[in-house]
This record gives C-alpha cells, sequence and structure tokens, in this order.
C-alpha cells in the first residue's frame, strides 16, 4: 500500500482526533463511516455532466468520501485509547468497510460518468484487493495491507479525481476512447487492484512456504 507507508507520520495525528472522540463509543464511529459512504455514493450516483447543479455533487462527494476516511481511521484508535478494542469490533469495522467501498465505488459505476463494464471490474479488483488481505490474516498470517492500491489509496483518488472531473468539464479535454476521468480511475482500480490482489496472494502462498520449511 503506498499511502500505508506514510501511517507513522499520519498516525500522531489521528491519535490526537481520536481523543476528541474518546467518549463515543467505537462502534457508533464505525457506523458513521458507514453512513457517509452511503451519502458520498448518493452524491456519486446523482451527479450527472449534463446539469451544472448535480455536476456540483461530486464535490460533496469527495468531502463524505472523506469522512468516510477519517471515521474509519479513528474508530480502532479511540477503541484502544477506550480498551474497548476487541475482535467482534475489527470484523464490525472490516464488513463494512466492504459495503462502503461497495456503496462508493458501485455508485460510480451506475453513474452517468461510468460504463457499466468498467464499473463491474472496478468493482472486482477493489473486493479482491480487500480480500486477500484479510483471508490473510484469517489464516494466521498478519493483515497484508502490501501491495500498490490500499484502502487509503482508493480514498485519496475518490476524493481528488472527483473533484478534477468537475473542474475538467470547463476544459477541452479529450479522452482516447471517450472516457471520462471518473473512468480512467475505476480503471485504475480493476487493473491495479486485481495486482494488489496477486501480490497479496503471493506473499500468503509464500509465508505458507516459508512457515513450512522452518518447521522441517
Amino acid at each position: 500500500m503506498v499511502l500505508d507507508k506514510t501511517r507513522e507520520k499520519v498516525d500522531p495525528l489521528l491519535v490526537v482526533i481520536a481523543q476528541r472522540f474518546a467518549h463515543v463509543n467505537p462502534d457508533i464511529l464505525t457506523w458513521l463511516a458507514l453512513l457517509f459512504s452511503v451519502v458520498a455514493g448518493g452524491f456519486f450516483y446523482f451527479s450527472n455532466p449534463a446539469s451544472e447543479l448535480t455536476n456540483f455533487f461530486l464535490f460533496f462527494a469527495a468531502l463524505f468520501v472523506l469522512l468516510n476516511g477519517l471515521f474509519d481511521a479513528i474508530d480502532g484508535k479511540v477503541a484502544k485509547l477506550t480498551n474497548k478494542a476487541t475482535a467482534r469490533g475489527d470484523f464490525l469495522d472490516h464488513a463494512l468497510d466492504r459495503y462502503a467501498d461497495v456503496f462508493m465505488v458501485g455508485a460510480l459505476a451506475l453513474s452517468s460518468w461510468c460504463r457499466p463494464t468498467i464499473g463491474l471490474l472496478a468493482i472486482v479488483g477493489v473486493l479482491l484487493t480487500s480480500y486477500m488481505g484479510t483471508q490473510a490474516q484469517a489464516i494466521g498470517y498478519k493483515r497484508d495491507y502490501s501491495g500498490l492500491l490500499g484502502r487509503a489509496d482508493r480514498l485519496a483518488l475518490l476524493i481528488v479525481f472527483p473533484i478534477i472531473q468537475h473542474i475538467a468539464l470547463r476544459i477541452p479535454l479529450q479522452l482516447p476512447w471517450n472516457m471520462t476521468i471518473i473512468e480512467v480511475v475505476l480503471v485504475y482500480f480493476a487493473v491495479v487492484g486485481n495486482i494488489t490482489a496477486i501480490q497479496r496472494f503471493y506473499i500468503t502462498l509464500k509465508w505458507f512456504r516459508n512457515g513450512f520449511n522452518k518447521k522441517k
């Protein structure tokens, strides 16, 4: 994960923010993160390049994607700060993250900005990436955040590029095959997401091989 490398630099800031929410049950923060993803998805879905008003929905969508990412980042930290970290909370967090991914990426896939085939492939790439990471943890390896496209990277792209898409409508920009900037991002999710899933798949298999060799 590219942005995962900056986690140590960002953690102190997230801890400060988490301390402000120490009085809130971390499960509530997890559910709020999901709610923000639903709102973001709604703005993505109803945004439309043919309408000046609904075109601005991309800005609101980007804002709620940011809120989803923020609350998803601090719920676990609040749980640790308040000694409420549990396996149940971790499961809830990961499960709702997958729903959040589908709400946001799926809304773009069904929107006027994207061809459904591209959107479907993007969802496959996103879900397989996350599945490989959590499945590695499920069989006894660590939670795998490695690879080119982690969740933080996806959220960053879903914040920045919808805004660029809005601005680009005022610029005479012609992409190959009449693609929108949103479609370019989703193609990136599809291709690099599957590459990341394969990376994590290989790393987990390598862990099995090294583990068995050590036992011998």
